[in-house]
């Protein structure tokens, strides 16, 4: 009996060894073969009962052969590329199992592994940097500088800035605009952040209509799930209904009141479109069809800047005192949102439940299932309103007509066309959040689209689309995927994740 390797094409009816590109340990004399009919004295011979190990290394390009779990030293070396394993039968009746991982190895591969990944890692540590040392430190806390900047982080860059000596290419008042936007876009409010990106960044989305045409479909998926202001509006809210949102920019519409929120600045009375409340003069025009807002403009106060005030959901006297400062100091947990979401117009946490902008104060913990299951709000379309859901219909008319004049001005274009199928699909559900397309109402669908206006925003400024850490990081992992398809097995001991601790 031989075991080995062989390479395609090497002859089937020969013991693996005896024939060019074939590599093979037989057990009756315990010789090893390398393309040759003479072996060489390797090891003990083995039997009936014998556990025999053949393990290719593909960092040295090694193989060693164990028994019952003990290593025999290095039988080949120099091995090339996609060999085979290979088993030669010489005596009829002969049987063999065959294990390549269903079961536990009798050798201690683990350990074996263990063992080069350390080599790799300490190969890696000690690369040498020499005279460098200091424009490599510096050009890396320019990367974290400009990741963090990205992000939106105002008050972690600007302490990291102060503590290396780095330079922020963007003002604090971009980063916080930019900051707020994400917001709105992570929280589901998608209108107010596409009027909100309107005035901030004028043209931008006139001249980006893919991803206009994103940001819309995305809208009416959150109109489905009752989170944007285009239906949100349409429910009956309680005075301390902007604290339903913690935490969020004060871009939420009023209705029937004015809005003891902000202070009045003696400038023409605002309109409320998309939920966002703008001055008749600032109204944005664009050659795209406009996607109206049913909103009413009954609010007799408007935003002092475009830098809007944020709103204090655990101390509303403070928050009227201060909510007329348009740059107010914004910590960077703002933008680490929070886990509660707002599923069609539902916030929940350990004490309170807020629906539709209406505290119920509930016993959440229960005794039994039925109870639990009972006490769960009833996930409605549009949050269960009948205007509200007219709304959205009318919105997606309106957004069927944006996408033929897309077609129009600049051809088909197949990505829009399942966009919009997939975003109509859910009406054709009773339970949409239970549907095959369901997965678009999860909140982190937003992501993808909150990344993509980010980007885009960066990039009308003359700024990194993409931060170049996350651009390093991206091309590091290439490269490992790129040794690996060539062969390069110390590649599999040297993951990115492993340094980013």
């Amino acid at each position: 009996m031989g075991i080995g390797l062989s390479a395609q094409g090497v002859n089937m009816n020969r013991l693996p060894g005896w024939d060019k590109h074939s590599y093979g340990y037989h057990g009756d004399d315990g010789h090893s073969f390398c393309s040759s009919g003479t072996g060489q004295p390797y090891g003990p011979t083995f039997t009936t009962g014998d556990v025999i190990g053949c393990c290719v290394n593909l960092i040295n390009n090694t193989c060693f052969y164990t028994k019952n779990g003990h290593s025999l030293g290095i039988a080949f070396t120099d091995l090339p590329s996609n060999l085979y394993p290979t088993v030669g039968l010489q005596t009829p009746g002969e049987i063999v199992d065959a294990n390549f991982g269903q079961q536990p190895f009798v050798f201690d591969i683990e350990d074996y592994m263990r063992e080069w990944r350390a080599k790799i890692q300490s190969t890696i540590k000690r690369f040498p940097i020499g005279d460098r040392l200091g424009e490599w430190q510096a050009m890396l806390q320019n990367m974290v500088s400009s990741y963090l900047v990205h992000h939106g982080y105002c008050s972690t860059a600007t302490a990291f800035a102060r503590v290396t000596d780095t330079t922020i290419q963007e003002e604090q008042t971009s980063i916080k605009n930019r900051q707020r936007i994400q917001k709105l876009v992570l929280a589901g409010r998608v209108g107010e952040a596409i009027e909100a990106t309107q005035q901030l960044y004028p043209g931008l989305l006139e001249h980006n209509p893919n991803l206009l045409f994103m940001l819309k479909c995305r809208q009416f998926v959150e109109m489905v799930n009752g989170t944007d202001s285009e239906v949100r509006c349409f429910s009956a809210r309680s005075p301390r209904s902007q604290d339903s949102y913690p935490g969020s920019p004060s871009l939420s519409p009023r209705h029937g009141s004015s809005n003891s929120h902000i202070h009045s600045t003696g400038a023409d009375s605002p309109t409320c479109s998309n939920g966002v409340m703008s001055t008749k003069s600032k109204q944005s025009h664009s050659k795209y069809p406009t996607l109206s807002s049913s909103s009413s403009s009954s609010s007799s106060s408007s935003p002092s800047s475009v830098n809007y005030s944020e709103s204090n959901s655990t101390d509303s006297t403070k928050s009227q005192q201060h909510s007329s400062t348009s740059n107010q100091e914004t910590s960077d947990s703002e933008m680490e949102m929070e886990a509660e979401h707002y599923p069609n117009g539902v916030l929940e946490n350990s004490s309170t439940r807020i629906m539709n902008g209406t505290y119920k104060h509930e016993e959440i913990l229960q005794t039994d299932e039925s109870s639990m299951e009972d006490s769960c709000p009833q996930r409605q379309l549009c949050g269960g309103n009948h205007a509200a859901t007219e709304r959205m219909i009318q919105f997606g008319r309106e957004l069927q007509m944006l996408s033929e004049q897309l077609c129009r001005e600049y051809g088909k274009n197949t990505m829009h066309k399942k966009m919009l199928q997939d975003a109509f699909s859910l009406l054709a559900y009773s339970d949409p959040w239970n549907c095959p397309v369901g997965q678009q109402l999860d909140p982190i669908q937003r992501e993808p689209v909150c990344a993509a206006l980010n980007s885009a925003i960066l990039e009308s400024q003359n700024l990194p689309k993409q931060p170049p850490l996350m651009l390093a990081l991206g091309q590091a992992s290439e490269c490992l995927r790129l040794m690996a398809r060539v062969g390069l097995g110390s590649c599999s001991f040297a993951r990115v994740d492993d340094y980013l601790h």
